[in-house]
Parts: structure tokens; sequence; C-alpha cells
């Protein structure tokens, strides 16, 4: 087998993959585009499309047909000759019910593409989303602003300062990203109680300023720039802060750029910790929001899809917007010691 052949087998298979990856966040979309109704009939997979029955008044009062009236219905009863239906208005509320109309009248209309995007507006108004985007922003920034400068001198701290305990230290850093959240909740949620910041932007925030991850990217950064340079800036007497400030952080935007894409995404998604910390509701972030959300809309699901979707968007588009800096670092954090 020769090369090329090789790489279009590989790629394939990948783009298959990754076709599949996709294909829930598309039926996610495609849902949030659908009438509840539509959605009920397991019909529209993908594409969404909208089934209704319409009145033709012309006949009822002779007007052009440029000038005949329409109006959705319901269609209760339809034989060869007569039809019984119930009138709609605009919002879909019945105004007249079981009137016999001719069924010459009465027509099937189906729309595809069919696209309601006023799901989104129903699902942003429903429940106070704007107060959850609110909070989630103030605490992800707030986060991560909490979480560049720790990680930046606790790194500097591991990749260039000499000190007894340091790789012990480093490596029971590391150590402490395989337990998972649930086993230090409880703990957590006991502390925090001594100290009273349950139920407080405290709780949300403080915690959550110190990332062990972020802490490795910035070391094996670190470390992997020469040592030419700190021994020039030493010369010139340069303090150690100093080095810090002038040489390791201008040299580390693409680190500090994935460093707060990952910041961000985790405090987008973050759902445990401020579902257990927090009660009230004006401080729900928006995960939690859309679990009540969902609780209280569960019976919709095409406005349960489009909320999903209009919180789901923004972190993507952040996200495709600095993948070559996800990359680069990826592959900085990968070089030995």
């Amino acid at each position: 087998m020769n090369e090329k052949m090789r790489m279009s087998i590989i790629y394939t298979v990948l783009t298959i993959f990754g076709l599949g990856m996709i294909v829930p966040f598309i039926w996610m979309i495609s849902t949030s585009l659908m009438t509840q109704a539509e959605f009920n009939k397991h019909e529209s997979t993908f594409i969404p499309k909208e089934t209704y029955y319409e009145w033709n008044h012309s006949s009822t009062n002779g007007e052009p047909t440029s000038k005949v009236a329409k109006q959705k219905v319901i269609l209760v009863t339809q034989n060869a000759t007569n039809s019984i239906i119930h009138t709609l208005d605009k919002e879909g509320k019945i105004v007249q019910e079981y009137l016999s109309v001719p069924s010459s009248e009465v027509k099937k209309i189906t729309k595809i593409p069919s696209f309601h995007w006023d799901n989104y507006t129903k699902a942003f108004k429903k429940v106070p989303f704007a107060t959850y985007f609110g909070n989630t922003l103030y605490v992800s920034f707030l986060s991560l602003i909490g979480v560049l400068i720790t990680s930046m001198l606790a790194a500097y701290a591991f990749a260039r300062m000499e000190f007894t305990g340091r790789d012990f230290f480093f490596y029971l850093f590391l150590s402490m990203m395989m337990v998972p959240e649930p086993i230090y909740l409880i703990s957590s949620y006991v502390l925090l109680d001594k100290i009273n910041w349950l139920d407080t932007y405290q709780a949300l925030i403080i915690p959550w300023c110190v990332n062990i991850f972020t802490i490795f990217l910035f070391r094996q950064h670190f470390k992997s720039l020469p040592q030419e340079l700190f021994d020039a800036a030493a010369i010139d007497g340069c303090s150690t802060f100093g080095m810090l400030w002038r040489i390791m952080i201008p040299l580390s935007k693409p680190i500090i750029a994935t460093a707060s894409i990952f910041s961000l995404i985790g405090s987008w998604n973050s759902f445990m910790w401020p579902l257990v910390m927090t009660n009230r509701p004006e401080l729900r972030v928006l995960q939690v929001g859309l679990s009540y959300f969902n609780q209280e809309a569960s019976t919709q699901t095409s406005l349960l899809m489009a909320a999903s979707t209009f919180s789901i968007v923004p972190i993507l588009i952040l996200f495709f917007l600095a993948q070559k800096q996800i990359i680069a670092s990826y592959a900085k954090a990968g070089l030995k010691d």
C-alpha cells in the first residue's frame, strides 16, 4: 500500500468518526427549530418541517382568488363533502370549535424546511437566562484572572527555582488531577460552610482560582525556554519577578490563550459545584439554570434544545477561534524535560 492510499484511508476513517460526533449537535439544532407538534410526530429527524391544515374561505364570500382568506385550523373529521374543524388565531389558540365547512376548502399544507426561530426567544424569556449568562461571565472571568496569576507564579517556581521537595510537590499536584470532583465535594461543602461562603460568589470563584492542569501547561513551557535568556537577564540585574514579567510572560502568549480558553470552558460547563454550593436563583450559573429549565420545560423538547443550543454555541465559537493556539501549546507541553 502506497503512502497516498494509506493517508486516504486514514482521512476517510477520521471524517466518518468526525461526522458521527457532530450528528447529535445537528439533531439538537434541527429540533430547536421545529414546533413541538412536529417533534412529537417523530417524522422529521434532521430537516425541520411543519404540517398543518388550512381553511380557504373563497367559496363562502365569493372573493377573487388573490383575496382569499386563509386560516390555520385543526381537522377533527373529514369526509368527501364536509369537514369538521377548529379555527385557530395567530397564536395557535382555538377561536371556533366544530365548524362544518366544505372539504374542498380544507387543504393539508407541508412546509419543508420550516424554521421556527422564535423558539429561541421563547426559551430565553421562559426563565431568566440573561441573569444566568451574566453570572456565568462574571464567575468565568474572575476565575480566569485568578487561574492565570496562580498558575504563572506556581509554574515559574516549579520550572526555574530550586528548593527542597520541588519535584515531590509538583508530582503531588499532578496526582490530584486524578481525584474526581465528587470525592472532595462534601469536605469542600463543610469547609465553605464554616467560613460562611455558601451561597455566595466567593464559593463559585475562589476555590477555582487554582488549576493544576494550567500549572502543568505553564511549567512545561517555562522549562522549554533557553537558559541563556535568564543568564543574560541576571547579568543585567533583572530580579526574579522581573524575569517572569519581562521574559516569560511575553513569550507565553499561546499558552496564555490556551489556558484562558480551557478555564473559560471549565467555568462555562461547571454544574455540580455551583449546584451544591449555591441555592439562590439570582446566583445560578448557566448550566444550573439550564437544569432547572429542563424541569420546567420537560415536555417542550424544542424549547429545551433551543436553550441548549444558545448555551453551547458561544463556547464552541471561542474554541474554534483559538484552536491553533491550543494545538501549539499541547505540542510544547509534550516536550521532554
